[in-house]
């Protein structure tokens, strides 16, 4: 006698977690209305098995538990699958921990003290550094490395070791500052010009076009040669060059993203145009300036590096890696090599970790590669 299910049970969906779920199923009733129980019917409700909503696996099942804890699969934050996507990239990760141990050893190299008339407050007491690396004479002149001066000394006595470690503030200082300055420059522009065009988008591009005339580090040294050497206004030189390529960049993206569907519904409901630009158009085209911004860092502190050699960045003695290099000139001319080869290899390690962390923000934020993880965790 073949097991076959009757027609009213076979394609059936069975839904657990309803007591009465069997019982008002239609289909079950015969046309008397009484219920099928026939051998039959009977066993082929049996031999199915009852799915356990716990042993579920995959985004549906994720999404269905009843304790709402945890939501997978397409529906998840954009921002979550970045970064688990930044965090399986092993060169990404590690140039962000070499970002994070240069950040690490520049905050503690020496006390971070804020002075007043009455009192000094003392914000970080530790100190990495052995010496003040401002203090002369604390060994040879030009001494080379050894156990109580790792780095060697420069011209004038002072330790190496003690001053790369707070060399590092300043320049790691002056690379966010320089760029996150610039990006409050450039992104504002740069979404008015892409959102509004007409004579608006003109003004700013015209502006644009006349500074990209210009190399930017010639640029650089005509902006320090007008304001004077200082760390603020070493800041102002970069932010200057820097913010052009960010206006630009974001602009090109605003023109795409303004004729979205999205944007024109907006514009219906009343929305002001602020409000507009602010929640729906930057958010939408800024990913690829994020990239940009997040690799421009080591550009920018070469730049500073390349300044401070000339001699134009910040004062000649103090410890920032590009003025201890071009303090170190005539040393390595007679032969002392640690006085320049430390700072270099400080600024090299640097540069090169912020070009590896932006290549990982770049994969992060591909908006094909989201896309193509949400059809692989579907499957």
């Amino acid at each position: 006698m073949s097991d076959r299910r009757p027609t009213t049970d076979r394609g059936r969906i069975r839904i657990v977690g309803f007591e009465d779920a069997d019982s008002d199923r239609p289909g079950d009733a015969d046309s008397n209305g009484d219920r099928d129980e026939s051998p039959a019917a009977t066993a082929g409700r049996t031999a199915r098995p009852t799915a356990d909503p716990e042993s579920r696996t995959g985004p549906t099942a994720a999404a269905r538990s009843p304790s709402g804890t945890a939501l997978e699969g397409p529906g998840r934050s954009r921002s979550a699958g970045a970064w688990q996507r930044f965090r399986r990239n092993r060169t990404a990760m590690a140039g962000l921990t070499i970002i994070v141990v240069m950040a690490v050893l520049a905050v503690f190299a020496r006390p971070i003290e804020v002075s007043t008339a009455e009192y000094t407050i003392t914000l970080q007491p530790v100190s990495l550094a052995p010496y003040d690396p401002a203090q002369p004479f604390v060994g040879p002149a030009n001494a080379p490395p050894s156990w109580d001066h790792p780095f060697g000394t420069d011209w004038a006595g002072r330790d190496q070791f003690s001053r790369v470690l707070v060399g590092g503030r300043y320049t790691l200082t002056v690379g966010l500052v320089a760029v996150s300055l610039a990006l409050g420059v450039g992104v504002p522009l740069g979404a008015i010009a892409g959102y509004f065009g007409g004579w608006v988008d003109e003004i700013i591009m015209r502006l644009v076009d006349v500074l990209y005339a210009f190399p930017f580090l010639i640029l650089a040294i005509g902006t320090v040669a007008i304001l004077g050497r200082g760390f603020w206004k070493l800041v102002v030189a970069l932010v200057v060059t820097g913010w052009i390529g960010y206006a630009r960049l974001l602009r090109g993206e605003v023109l795409s993203v303004r004729e979205r569907e999205y944007v024109t519904a907006a514009r219906a409901l009343g929305i002001p145009d602020r409000t507009i630009i602010r929640r729906h158009v930057v958010p939408n085209a800024i990913t690829p300036v994020v990239v940009q911004a997040t690799l421009n860092v080591g550009t920018v502190v070469l730049t500073a590096a390349a300044l401070g050699f000339l001699g134009l960045g910040l004062e000649a003695d103090t410890a920032e890696w590009g003025a201890m290099l071009s303090r170190g000139r005539d040393s390595l001319l007679q032969g002392h090599w640690h006085v320049t080869v430390f700072p270099g290899i400080a600024i090299f390690l640097f540069v090169l970790a912020i070009n590896l962390v932006g290549d990982g923000v770049n994969d992060a934020l591909d908006p094909h590669r989201d896309a193509s993880d949400d059809r692989r965790r579907m499957r």
